[in-house]
């Protein structure tokens, strides 16, 4: 009996242990899902859902943008790349405070940080620095904005709620226009990027 007795404290004990080594992982989850688990506790149809998903997407991408945006500010060499840099902090920002207000209206809970993969791009980028670090932000800007494009596109056709629909098609055109300048100046960087490589063999040889 006394035996019986001396497992079962063991294992509460053991399960009361484990319990408290895995507690803190919970503050380590991906901030993006535990808004979208927050949101489908309190919404009430799928519908509700989709549209709270698209703004918990839209507000990670948003501040991932804003800081990378702020990195290259730092970072870039080319004034040009800067200058497209200040933009990206200037739109996003406009375009999260309005979302934060959107989502305040509905009662959607938003990531305050990026999710995990927008953060692990962050900190990619911060690796780089110079002629190299311009190139991989605009590659990255340039793949971004085309995942941002199809994401709004998909809201301002199918988002439920008319106000929701009406944020994505208004803030469409702007991350077209990102898109666009993306990837015109990575097209750009690369041709000097290669002209500049046949000028130094032309002058070696």
């Amino acid at each position: 009996m006394k035996k019986v007795m001396l497992n079962g404290i063991l294992a509460a004990t053991f399960c009361f242990w484990m319990a408290a080594c895995d507690s803190p992982k919970t503050t380590q989850e991906d901030s993006t899902e535990m808004a979208e688990e927050q949101n489908e506790e309190k919404l009430a149809s799928d519908d509700a859902e989709d549209d709270a998903d698209f703004m918990v997407k839209a507000a990670s991408g948003g501040m991932m943008e804003v800081e990378l945006g702020r990195m290259a500010l730092q970072k870039a060499t080319n004034p040009k790349v800067k200058k497209f840099a200040q933009q990206m902090v200037d739109d996003h920002t406009k375009a999260n405070e309005e979302l934060k207000a959107l989502a305040a209206k509905k009662n959607i809970t938003l990531p305050t940080t990026p999710g995990d993969e927008a953060q692990e791009h962050i900190n990619d980028l911060a690796k780089y620095s110079g002629a190299e670090f311009d190139k991989e932000y605009l590659e990255l800007m340039h793949k971004d904005h085309q995942e941002d494009l199809d994401l709004f596109k998909e809201a301002a056709e199918d988002a439920e709620d008319a106000e929701v629909k009406a944020f994505a098609a208004k803030t469409l055109p702007v991350l077209q226009t990102h898109h666009q300048m993306a990837e015109q100046m990575e097209e750009g960087t690369a041709k000097n990027a290669k002209s500049g490589k046949a000028h130094t063999g032309a002058h070696n040889e």
